[in-house]
C-alpha cells in the first residue's frame, strides 16, 4: 500500500515537472548563474539550465548589455537539452520579441519615444526607434513637417522629405503590429495633443490674427497664436471668384481671419467674412438695363469674366457678345483680350447668387426679362443655371491632404 502511494506521489511529481518544461519557441525567465568562455548559464526557476552562447549572444535589445552573474534576465528557447542536459537559449529571439512588446505598451501609454529618420519615399519617412523599424507616413508628419507642394509632385515630395534623413524626431506609436512586424508611427498626434488645451481657449467665430505662411492652388495657410495654423480656402479668401491665391495674397502678408470651423488639429478660416458682402448691395450700385464700363479679367469657353469694381465681377456669355453665332469659339474669344476695357449691358441679377448677367453694348443678345408678377422667365432659369453650371465646373478643387 506504502509503496502504490509513492509511486503515485512521484508520478505526480514527474507529471508536474515535465509540464513545467520550457518549449521551443517559449520566452523564459531565469537568473544568471555563469559567464565563462563566451557561454552565459541560466537557472530557470530551479527547473532546469539554460545556455546561451554563440550568434544567440548579439542582442537586439539594450536591456541585454551588460549582463553580470545573479542578474534576472529572460531568453527565449531555440533548441531542447544539448548533450549535458541544458536547454539551448537565445537573447537575440528574446530581445526582438522584447522590442516589440515595447511598443505595444507605448501605444496602449500613448508615451512619446525618438526614432532616427532612416531613410525616405515618396510616402513618407523610415525611422528606427529603440531597435525596432517604424514607417511614418506622410499624412503623420506635423504641419511644419508636412510637404505642401503644389499639384502634389510625388517627386518634390520626395525632395522635402530626404532633409530629414538623419535627423531625430519624436512621435508616437500609432499602429503595431508584431506578427507582420508591422510599426506605424505618428508625429502628428504628438503635435495635437500637445496643441489641444490651446485649441480648447478658441470657438468658432473667434477673429484671430496672423501672417499667410504658405500659399497652395487650394487655399492659403495662415499661423496665428501659440503655433497654430489653419487653412483659409480659395473660397474663403474674398468674395469675388478668384484663380489663385496669389492673386490676392503673398506669403508673409498680416491678415485677420474668422475662425469658421475647427476639426482636431484642422482650423478653417475666412477671410472673406469679416468684410460685409458687396453682393447684398448691389442693387444700390447698378441696375438692369446699366450700361457700364467693365475690364475682361477671365476669358472662359463660355464666355467673358467681367470686373465692374474691386469687388463686383459679372459674366458676359459668349451668346452675349455677337449678334452672330462663333464657328471658331478660339478665334472669335481672341478678341478680348484680358484686361481690355470694354462697355457692356446689364442684363441680370442675382445678389443671393452673387451673379450679374452681362452683354456687349450694341449687342442684341438673348431675350430676358421678367414676367409682370416679377417671377423669371422658364428661359432666364434655364440660361443661369447653365452658366452656374460652367462657372463652378471651372473653379478649383481642394486638394486633399
Amino acid at each position: 500500500m506504502a509503496n502504490e502511494q509513492t509511486n503515485s506521489v512521484f508520478g505526480d511529481l514527474l507529471k508536474d515537472f515535465f509540464g513545467k518544461v520550457p518549449q521551443i519557441g517559449d520566452l523564459v525567465k531565469g537568473k544568471v548563474i555563469s559567464i565563462d568562455r563566451g557561454e552565459i548559464r541560466i537557472d530557470i526557476e530551479g527547473i532546469m539550465v539554460g545556455v546561451v552562447r554563440g550568434e544567440e549572444l548579439y542582442a537586439e535589445s539594450k536591456d541585454f548589455s551588460n549582463i553580470n552573474v545573479g542578474d534576472d534576465v529572460e531568453a527565449t528557447v531555440v533548441g531542447g537539452e544539448n548533450e549535458y542536459g541544458e536547454l539551448e537559449l537565445s537573447f537575440r529571439i528574446a530581445g526582438h520579441k522584447m522590442a516589440w512588446d515595447r511598443m505595444a505598451e507605448l501605444k496602449k501609454l500613448g508615451t512619446p519615444i525618438i526614432g532616427k529618420v532612416i531613410s525616405a519615399n515618396k510616402g513618407g519617412l523610415l525611422l528606427m526607434a529603440e531597435a525596432v523599424s517604424g514607417f511614418l507616413p506622410v499624412s503623420q508628419l506635423n504641419p511644419d513637417h508636412y510637404p505642401r507642394v503644389p499639384g502634389g509632385d510625388k517627386n518634390r515630395i520626395l525632395d522635402h522629405l530626404r532633409q530629414f534623413v538623419g535627423q531625430e524626431i519624436k512621435v508616437q506609436v500609432y499602429d503595431v503590429n508584431p506578427e507582420e512586424e508591422k510599426l506605424i508611427l505618428s508625429e502628428k498626434s504628438l503635435w495635437e495633443n500637445d496643441q489641444k488645451s490651446i485649441l480648447d481657449s478658441y470657438k468658432v467665430g473667434d477673429n484671430v490674427e496672423g501672417v499667410v505662411s504658405a500659399l497652395t492652388p487650394f487655399g492659403a495657410f495662415m499661423k496665428f497664436g501659440d503655433g497654430l495654423e489653419g487653412l483659409i480656402h480659395i473660397s474663403e479668401i474674398v468674395w469675388q471668384r478668384i484663380d489663385h491665391p496669389k492673386d490676392i495674397l503673398t506669403v508673409g502678408d498680416a491678415v485677420k481671419a474668422q475662425i469658421i470651423d475647427l476639426n482636431k488639429s484642422k482650423i478653417y478660416l475666412s477671410l472673406k467674412r469679416l468684410i460685409d458682402d458687396p453682393w447684398k448691395s448691389v442693387k444700390d450700385m447698378y441696375v438692369i438695363g446699366q450700361v457700364v464700363e467693365g475690364m475682361i479679367h477671365k476669358v472662359e469657353p463660355f464666355g467673358l469674366m467681367i470686373k465692374l469694381d474691386d469687388q463686383i465681377h459679372g459674366l458676359a456669355h459668349i451668346s452675349d457678345l455677337s449678334d452672330k453665332p462663333a464657328t471658331d469659339i478660339k478665334k472669335f474669344l481672341e478678341a478680348f483680350p484680358i484686361g481690355e476695357t470694354k462697355k457692356f449691358e446689364i442684363i441680370s441679377m442675382d445678389p443671393a447668387e452673387h451673379r450679374l448677367g452681362l452683354k456687349l453694348q450694341g449687342v442684341a443678345g438673348v431675350k430676358r426679362g421678367r414676367k409682370k408678377d416679377g417671377k423669371e422667365n422658364k428661359e432666364d432659369k434655364e440660361d443661369a443655371k447653365d452658366e452656374s453650371k460652367e462657372v463652378k465646373n471651372e473653379a478649383p478643387v481642394e486638394v486633399s491632404e
